[in-house]
């Protein structure tokens, strides 16, 4: 990561300072030098043209009678033009008539010509300046003056601007600095200032700071008072939380006193219901096996149907009371998650209900891994309730097909467990995962209608949900999730 460097407001209001009164002079000081060589320029070519024209005016005779002395005698008078480095006057066939040239010139040989339309022109180069003019007389052509003039002079002007532009611009950036610097302090400052107190708030978490606003009634006052009110309001809604989150913390502390009282009574129910209902159905269930055993000769058959029935009973209260203990535990126990995979649970329930019933035509479908995320000895239970779920409401059929698998629908894994049992009436789905709730009779398929209940509190346990789907004698299966974050507690 690259990392710029930072600079003080001070220093970066002081450069832009520097930059603008630096380009303001550097475009003035263009302009002046611009203007400078122009207006040098265009006096020079008046003096060269007011030169030309009295040169070919006092030429006219001597073209005319063909006196070149006299014709260089004068030229000769352009010696007292220091500018003027070369001259010469031709004739109307562009012949060299008269020639002056100055002394460590060099002689002009390329002599530029005029159009017909045209009686005078100019031309710059490098180092001269050259003007070319028609030598009339009574309207008709008798010459030609060609004047070079030297832009030594003009240039060691430029230079010598150039100089002066160069100390007066290095002068004025260093008032500018001077100037800039001691104003930019005073706007900097409270800046700077503001900024450190902003730093110390966001470090420390202190809103009772506030920063002077100083006395100018500015942009910056304003500034600073507004940073100060919020800091204010950040300081009484800091407050208001804080007390909030005391109150908050308190009523959890209280909850949870309740909730540990509240299972401390669960567990002691549990335990009444465990030892206090446990005896006398036990006390029932064995002395109706006595009474059936020693004296069932003196009951006729009617006797011993009801004594049986009797026993059925007991079991039955019995299993229901075991069923509503684990619920209970299941909604209590402590959860501790890991890696798992369900399959091994799924494989496990499976040889256990071939053992038991090794005569059932029942194919099982299991993938080789099912990896999930959570208490191995609750998802036990899950898995125990949903195969053995699915195994009994296939036994009317004389072969079944029992599937456990995963998937994944909509970014999120889902399990399930499929079969081809005899299903359930879809309007009635939101029943199967209620206590006590059974959509077959006990007579057709036995069971309390527990299981399914604590399936679903297992699953939201872990955050996760629990849904099924079915048709009556076409089968159903039983999809669940389970959060994917990896948290050891409940």
């Amino acid at each position: 990561m690259t990392v710029r460097p930072t600079r003080s407001i001070s220093a970066q209001l002081t450069t832009m300072n520097m930059l603008l009164t630096g380009a303001a002079l550097v475009l003035a000081c263009t302009a002046f030098l611009t203007y400078d060589q122009v207006t040098s320029r265009q006096g020079l070519l008046r003096t060269l043209s007011a030169q030309a024209q009295i040169i070919g005016s006092n030429s006219v005779s001597a073209l005319l009678s063909n006196d070149p002395l006299s014709a260089s005698n004068t030229l000769s008078a352009l010696k007292n033009s220091p500018n003027v480095a070369s001259a010469v006057i031709l004739t109307t066939d562009r012949r060299l008539f008269a020639m002056y040239t100055r002394q460590g010139e060099d002689e002009m040989v390329n002599v530029p010509t005029l159009r017909d339309d045209q009686i005078e022109a100019n031309w710059f180069r490098r180092t001269h300046a050259v003007l070319i003019r028609k030598i009339l007389s009574g309207g008709q052509l008798v010459g030609f003056v060609c004047v070079r003039a030297d832009l030594g002079e003009i240039d060691k002007q430029l230079w010598r601007y150039v100089l002066i532009s160069a100390v007066v611009l290095l002068v004025c950036l260093m008032f500018t600095l001077l100037v800039s610097s001691r104003f930019s302090k005073s706007v900097s400052e409270p800046i700077i200032v503001l900024a450190e107190t902003a730093r110390k708030v966001s470090r420390d978490q202190d809103y009772s700071v506030r920063v002077i606003p100083s006395s100018d009634r500015d942009e910056l006052a304003t500034l600073m008072n507004s940073f100060n009110e919020m800091l204010r309001e950040i300081q009484l809604c800091d407050s208001a939380l804080q007390k909030a989150h005391a109150e908050l913390e308190q009523r959890v502390s209280e909850r949870t006193r309740e909730l540990l009282s509240a299972n401390h009574e669960l567990e002691a129910f549990s335990y009444s219901v465990s030892h206090d209902l446990r005896g006398p159905l036990d006390a029932l269930n064995g002395f109706s096996y006595l009474l059936l055993k020693n004296n069932a000769d003196q009951l006729d058959a009617n006797g011993k149907e009801s004594l049986r029935n009797i026993r059925d009973a007991a079991r039955r209260m019995s299993d229901l009371i075991e069923d509503l203990l684990n619920l209970s535990r299941i909604t209590t126990s402590t959860m501790h998650r890991e890696e798992i995979n369900l399959s091994t649970f799924a494989r496990s329930v499976v040889d256990e209900l071939r053992r038991k019933e090794p005569d059932r035509q029942v194919e099982f479908v299991v993938p080789s891994a099912a990896d999930a995320y959570a208490d191995p000895r609750l998802l036990q239970i899950v898995m125990d309730n949903l195969l053995r779920n699915a195994w009994k409401y296939t036994s009317h059929h004389g072969c079944a097909r029992i599937e456990f698998g995963k998937e994944t629908k909509d970014g999120q894994i889902v399990y399930f467990v499929k079969d081809d049992g005899s299903g359930f009436d879809p309007r009635s789905a939101d029943r199967l995962f209620q206590p006590f709730q059974r959509l077959h009779s006990t007579a057709e398929f036995p069971g309390n209608g527990i299981g399914l209940a604590t399936v679903r509190r297992i699953v939201q346990r872990h955050d996760g949900r629990v849904w099924a789907e079915g048709l009556v004698e076409k089968g159903a299966t039983f999809y669940f999730t389970l959060e994917s974050r990896r948290n050891t507690t409940p």
